[in-house]
């Protein structure tokens, strides 16, 4: 059936394309269409001409998406007020099957509304020439007004065999190993009805390098606001992958001192593009510049300094760029085990032993997810069955799984390995339904924090919803196991948490909103109750206990003033819309506020509680370690070398990333909310693996 529908996709394709042809070279009508191997296609997205009006100024702010298989690959940076706009953008896709167009969309940009369709068109691979550039000019239509005239693009393109990365074919099993980033990508791959990979034992390595990037500072900035200053913040992107700084208000030499790593899939590097902008509250933000980094311009395994010129703008951005060799994530069969194998398990322990703990303190431990099958899962699909796949998550690191069609039992038998570089960190297990024309349909959930597995045991996790607050249809059987050093892990608590570059950003919801202020009054009311019950020793309810108190206390609070900065107020004149956009922002960030706040408290809490028996032993051993350096060091002495360190921290080291050690380590301890999310759910007895086994043998 699918191929069927990638022959009718092929054919009668609205666009129209220039080339020079030369008769030597070898046209990719003349390769078969089932050949299994992968292809590159380099393009070079150059302008658009004429286009389509879509605001009321008589201009358009327009950008392209492009599309294979019903799933976003590229998209271009916005060119504002302009009909004849220049993008001179390179993008690079693997492509997996030449039946699947590439897909061309041309939308105009509208802040806090829908974006306009601006037209689209198709470009059929089939019809390019291995190995030669290409010219192409895309006329844009409307499906709708097939007779409108709506523009063109222009592109150039190049098609070329993936050397070294063929496919054994086998046409009774063979198999697709999808990986985040291809170009069926995360929703459509191919495969038969095998779910068998072949009988090479091996490993296959799914990306090729970490690219860490450091963003240190920005100079001299382009001031954007009325007041002289900006409020910048930076995006980058490398493919599919995003990045957003924070926002640093009111300088042009903002200091950000973040940190996080992209993956990186091109043997010869990629190209990340950054972007500055200034935010503006409850209207667009404003353009500052942009700049590009080459990655394949760049050694590997050591540190650049690059103080990069925006370009279309003012100043400069300076950052620290490492390329370092691929960690050990992989995919492999259930026949293919690290830790079944003796000599690999042994070196496994070896790596994370004691007596390593100052070996590599970025390299926490060894994971290693075993995705089984899974059991009565929704129905997604009007046939009644459902096409799922499972993708598995540890913080950055996305993994997939095949996908398994028409059934609601699926069986994947994979082992995935990951690097944990957190022992904090939490495994997210999700399954998808495929659908070839569109976003795939989320079918269940589960999220378990590392020290919470236990090695070696087959377990069936009843899927979640969403927001991992309630069960939804169908279990998962998984085997985990979990290899680290414990040492290592506990100085990696005192430094700061990665964070999710591909999170999305919080929305208003008046639920969200109600849920928090109710969380942050009960953190005020434990405050109230513990002020009620110091005045309760102050007027001596309990004789004991107050003299208890007044040994104990001494004279150690101290009045602070602090003074609150007025900012001037604005006094441009806002449209409606603007101040609707303003107020739901304002909300937004009180929602935020208020999470943040009570989530703190709740942290402390549970730390106390025990909610994780690691960080509250942590937490118990540091405090007689300092008890017993007090015991022998006068605290004058280890204030002095305290203040030392905080002030030639700069010197010794001016691109250390500031960090708060508690900050840290509290950022670790799960707040009730997560607590909720984390929480299995007890499975149906019927779902039990050794009932199934009763059942079969009956």
């Amino acid at each position: 059936m699918l191929d069927t529908c990638k022959l009718k996709s092929a054919c009668n394709l609205p666009f129209v394309y220039n080339k020079k042809i030369n008769t030597a070279g070898t046209s990719n009508a003349d390769v078969p269409l089932a050949d299994p191997g992968m292809y590159q296609l380099d393009i070079i997205l150059r302008r658009g001409q004429s286009l389509a009006a879509r605001d009321r100024g008589g201009t358009s702010d327009p950008y392209v998406k492009f599309k294979i298989g019903g799933k976003e690959v590229f998209r271009s940076k916005i060119i504002h007020k302009n009909l004849n706009p220049v993008w001179e953008e390179k993008a690079c896709i693997l492509v997996e099957h030449l039946r699947e167009p590439l897909y061309i969309k041309v939308f105009d940009y509208d802040f806090g509304l829908q974006d306009d369709f601006m037209g689209s068109a198709f470009l059929d691979l089939t019809q390019l020439e291995l190995n030669r550039p290409t010219d192409v000019t895309l006329t844009l239509k409307d499906p709708h007004y097939p007779d409108h005239y709506l523009g063109i693009i222009l592109l150039s393109v190049i098609l070329t065999p993936k050397e070294g990365e063929h496919r054994d074919v086998d046409l009774s099993e063979n198999e697709v190993v999808g990986s985040y980033f291809s170009v069926k990508s995360f929703f459509w791959r191919f495969q038969t009805q095998s779910l068998r990979l072949s009988d090479v034992h091996r490993k296959s390595q799914l990306w090729r390098g970490i690219v860490s990037i450091t963003l240190i500072e920005g100079r001299d900035l382009k001031a954007m606001d009325s007041n002289g200053l900006s409020d910048p913040y930076v995006k980058f992107r490398l493919g599919h992958q995003k990045y957003k700084s924070k926002i640093m208000p009111k300088t042009l030499n903002p200091q950000w001192r973040e940190q996080f790593d992209f993956h990186l899939y091109e043997e010869r590097g990629g190209i990340i593009d950054i972007t500055a902008w200034d935010k503006d509250a409850g209207k667009r933000d404003d353009f500052i510049g942009r700049c590009q980094v080459d990655l394949s311009a760049l050694s590997r395994e050591q540190t650049h300094k690059l103080e990069l010129q925006l370009e279309e703008g003012e100043g400069h951005l300076v950052l620290l760029v490492t390329l370092t060799a691929s960690a050990t994530v992989s995919i492999s069969d259930l026949s293919v085990n690290s830790l079944e194998d003796q000599k690999e398990r042994e070196e496994i322990l070896r790596r994370y032993s004691p007596l390593r703990i100052f070996h590599n303190l970025k390299d926490v431990g060894f994971l290693q997810v075993k995705v089984i099958r899974a059991e009565g899962l929704m129905v997604a699909d009007v046939t009644g069955k459902s096409d799922p796949f499972c993708v598995v998550e540890l913080n950055n690191d996305r993994l997939l799984t095949h996908t398994v069609y028409k059934n609601l039992n699926p069986e994947w038998n994979k082992i995935f390995t990951f690097n944990i570089k957190d022992i904090h960190s939490v495994l997210e297990v999700t399954v998808y339904d495929e659908d070839r024309d569109r976003s795939a349909d989320f079918l269940g959930k589960v999220a378990i924090p590392l020290l919470s597995i236990q090695n070696g045991e087959q377990k069936a996790y009843v899927l979640k919803n969403k927001q991992l607050t309630g069960p939804t249809k169908g279990v998962i059987y998984l085997e985990i196991d979990v290899i680290f050093n414990a040492v290592k892990a506990s100085l990696r608590t005192l430094i700061p948490k990665e964070q999710k570059y591909i999170e999305e950003e919080n929305r208003l919801s008046k639920q969200l909103l109600l849920r928090n202020f109710i969380r942050m009054k009960r953190c005020v009311m434990v405050l109230v109750n513990a002020a009620y019950y110091v005045n309760s020793c102050f007027d001596w309810d309990s004789p004991p206990r107050s003299l208890a108190a007044f040994v104990v206390v001494e004279d150690m609070l101290e009045d602070e003033e602090e003074e609150d900065d007025k900012d001037d107020k604005d006094s441009e004149k806002k449209g409606f819309i603007n101040k609707i956009y303003a107020i739901q922002e304002v909300c937004i960030s009180v929602q935020n506020i208020l999470d943040e706040v009570a989530s703190f408290g709740e942290r402390i809490k549970n730390t106390f509680n025990w909610t994780v028996p690691f960080l509250s032993w942590l937490a118990i051993v540091a405090l007689c370690v300092f008890t017993v350096i007090l015991y022998f060091i006068p605290l004058r002495y280890i204030v002095l070398v305290w203040g030392i360190n905080k002030f030639t921290k700069k010197l010794r080291s001016p691109y250390a990333i500031d960090n708060n050690e508690l900050l840290d380590f509290l950022s670790r301890v799960p707040s009730d909310v997560q607590v909720v999310q984390y929480q299995e759910l007890k499975p149906d007895p019927s779902h039990s693996p050794c009932k199934r086994k009763k059942n079969n043998l009956g």
